[in-house]
C-alpha cells in the first residue's frame, strides 16, 4: 500500500512539473510574439517616417530646380520664355502644396506614433522654416515679374493661396494661444478660505470632521494665482490648516502683532495635493 502511495505522489509531482514547464514555454512564446510585434511596429513607423522625409527632401530639390529655371528664363530671350516661366512656376506651386501636406503628415506621425525623437522634431521645424522661406521667395518672384510686366495667373493663384494659408495659420495660432493661456491660467489657479468653525459650517465647507466633502459653497473661496500669491494673512492668533498640504512647502508663523501669516515656500508642492485651501481660525 505504501509503495502505491509513493508511486502516486511521484506521478502527481511529475505531472505538476510538466504543467509548469508547459506554462513557462507558453509564456515565453507569448512574450516573444509580443516583442516581435513591437519590433515590427517600430520598423513600420521608421520606414514611414523615412519615406515621408525623403518625399519632402525631393520636393525641396524640385522647387530649387524650378526656381533656378525661372531665373534663367527671366534673363533669356525668345517667344517661349513666358511659357517656360509659367511651367516652372506651376511646378513650384504644386510641389510646395505637396510639401505642406507631407510636413503636416510628418507632424501627425510624430505626434501619434510611438517614436519620440527630439532630432526628428528639429528636422520638422527646419523643414517648416524652409517652406516659409520658399513662400517668401514666391512673393518676391511675383513682385519681380510684375515689374517686368510678366503676368502669370498660376503665380497669382499661388500668392492668393499663401495669403489664405498665412491668415489661416494666424487664426489657428491665435486660437491655440488662447487655449494655452486658459490652460496655463487654470493650471496656476487655486482657491483659499479661512474662517471660524461656525462660518465654515454655514458654508458647508466642513461637516463634522469632514472637509470639502459635501456640496460646499465655492463662491465663499478667494481665487488666487499660485505663482504670485504666496502669502496669506489670517488676522487671527489661532490658525490650523484643515486641508492636506506637505509641511515642507509652507510656514505658518506669527507676525509682529501676534497674528498668523501663511507663507507658501514651494507653491508647486503645496498645491499638488489640492487646489483648495481651508484654514480654521478663531
Amino acid at each position: 500500500m505504501k509503495k502505491i502511495l509513493v508511486f502516486a505522489i511521484c506521478a502527481l509531482s511529475l505531472v505538476a512539473c510538466n504543467d509548469k514547464k508547459v506554462q513557462k514555454d507558453q509564456f515565453a512564446e507569448q512574450l516573444k510574439d509580443s516583442l516581435q510585434s513591437i519590433i515590427t511596429q517600430k520598423d513600420t513607423e521608421i520606414n514611414d517616417l523615412m519615406g515621408t522625409l525623403n518625399d519632402i527632401d525631393e520636393g525641396f530639390r524640385l522647387i530649387n530646380e524650378a526656381q533656378n529655371n525661372v531665373t534663367v528664363a527671366k534673363a533669356g530671350e525668345g517667344a517661349n520664355r513666358k511659357q517656360r516661366i509659367r511651367e516652372n512656376v506651376q511646378l513650384i506651386q504644386q510641389t510646395m502644396q505637396k510639401n505642406r501636406e507631407m510636413i503636416k503628415k510628418l507632424q501627425n506621425q510624430l505626434k501619434n506614433g510611438t517614436i519620440k525623437s527630439a532630432q526628428l522634431q528639429k528636422m520638422v521645424e527646419s523643414m517648416t522654416q524652409q517652406l516659409q522661406e520658399k513662400e517668401q521667395m514666391i512673393m518676391r518672384l511675383r513682385e519681380d515679374l510684375d515689374s517686368k510686366d510678366i503676368k502669370i495667373s498660376e503665380l497669382d493663384e499661388t500668392v492668393a493661396n499663401l495669403n489664405t494659408d498665412v491668415n489661416s495659420l494666424k487664426e489657428e495660432t491665435a486660437q491655440k494661444q488662447e487655449v494655452i493661456n486658459k490652460q496655463d491660467k487654470d493650471l496656476h489657479t487655486a482657491w483659499f478660505v479661512f474662517g471660524t468653525k461656525k462660518e465654515l459650517k454655514e458654508q458647508r465647507i466642513i461637516d463634522g470632521s469632514r472637509v470639502l466633502q459635501s456640496n460646499f459653497n465655492k463662491n465663499y473661496f478667494t481665487k488666487i494665482d499660485i505663482r504670485v500669491d504666496k502669502e496669506i494673512k489670517l488676522y487671527s492668533k489661532s490658525a490650523n490648516l484643515l486641508t492636506a498640504h506637505p509641511a515642507s512647502s509652507y510656514k505658518l508663523q506669527k507676525d509682529a502683532s501676534g497674528q498668523y501669516v501663511l507663507t507658501i515656500t514651494n507653491p508647486e508642492v503645496f498645491w499638488s495635493t489640492s487646489k483648495y485651501l481651508v484654514i480654521l481660525v478663531k
